[in-house]
């Protein structure tokens, strides 16, 4: 999948994210025709490669990008053999990714890593995490900032169910409250 990366002489700038704070050293990498995995980094593979290896050999602790257009449920077999879903965001508006997320943890039941890549803005992290998604590939320079700050907006009503169990669902059993 080609990505839109800011660089900074020449440096890739993609930070890891998690609500503990930005990761160093995280071994997973998106492949493309400029980048392959080396050394000590392992790829993300797209559906077919994954499948393909995982019908082949015995692997686990493989990685898998889902892209807007694939059939998550296809992983379902294959979901105890892997440690992260990337799921890509390839623009601000292409959100099937929240829905890949969220299939992910309600209906199939995976409890590792899902990461958002590529278009990731700070305005839409809080709903990323309530989807289930709890870490992010960030490239925009604002989002890393903010993040670095502590500065992630907040949500203070909801009116969709969520991967995330509110602590405080007041009212109605449909609105939720943060």
């Amino acid at each position: 999948m080609a990505r839109r990366q800011q660089r900074h002489k020449g440096k890739d700038m993609t930070k890891i994210w998690k609500e503990t704070g930005f990761v160093e050293n995280d071994p997973w990498i998106v492949e493309t025709d400029d980048v392959t995995a080396s050394g000590e980094q392992k790829p993300l593979l797209e559906i077919d490669a994954l499948i393909a290896r995982a019908e082949t050999s015995n692997d686990v602790g493989l990685g898998v990008l889902i892209k807007p257009a694939d059939d998550v449920k296809r992983l379902e077999p294959y979901l105890s053999r892997l440690d992260i879903v990337a799921v890509a965001f390839p623009a601000f508006n292409d959100g099937r990714a929240f829905s890949h997320a969220s299939l992910l943890r309600q209906r199939l039941g995976f409890a590792n890593e899902i990461r958002a890549v590529g278009d990731v803005l700070i305005d839409q992290v809080p709903l990323m995490l309530r989807c289930g998604i709890d870490s992010f590939a960030v490239t925009n320079d604002t989002a890393i900032r903010r993040l670095s700050e502590g500065r992630l907006p907040g949500i203070a009503n909801h009116y969709q169910p969520t991967a995330r169990p509110s602590t405080d669902a007041r009212s109605y059993s449909w609105r939720r409250v943060s």
